[in-house]
């Protein structure tokens, strides 16, 4: 049995459509950015934080607009699995790659899967954005 992680990640999308993600220090996957809870904090206010913090985004918690709670393998921890609460919104600012954060892509859907992809991303997320996009989720 795996340890569980418990994460928020926000689908961060801009105003034409494209999807924000990124990649921690010393690693290769792209994925949501997020991260994990602080003692006391609720999701809301947990991923309103980190996007403050890993992005600069300044953001409401009535910004963000619920997905749904999602489990998948940890892209960075071996043996780990994910419990991810996630959130939508959609954002002005360009952003900057700060805190643990490497590098932050702006990308289009069709350009998302070129890259090396975290499962909860590849796995999850992509699939119940396509099937929302064909209106058979």
């Amino acid at each position: 049995m795996s340890a569980v992680i418990r994460i928020v990640a926000g689908i961060v999308t801009d105003r034409a459509g494209r999807f924000a993600l990124v990649r921690k220090r010393g690693t290769v996957a792209f994925m949501q950015p997020g991260g994990k809870f602080e003692p006391g904090e609720t999701a809301r206010q947990a991923l309103v934080r980190e996007l403050r913090e890993e992005l600069g985004f300044e953001l409401r918690e009535d910004e963000l607009v619920p997905v749904g709670r999602f489990a998948a393998h940890a892209a960075n921890e071996v043996g780990h699995t994910v419990d991810a609460d996630v959130f939508e919104i959609v954002v002005e600012a360009e952003g900057v790659a700060a805190a643990e954060i490497e590098e932050l892509r702006w990308v289009a859907r069709d350009e998302i899967e070129s890259l090396v992809l975290a499962p909860l991303t590849r796995d999850v997320l992509l699939p119940l954005l396509d099937a929302r996009a064909t209106g058979s989720a």
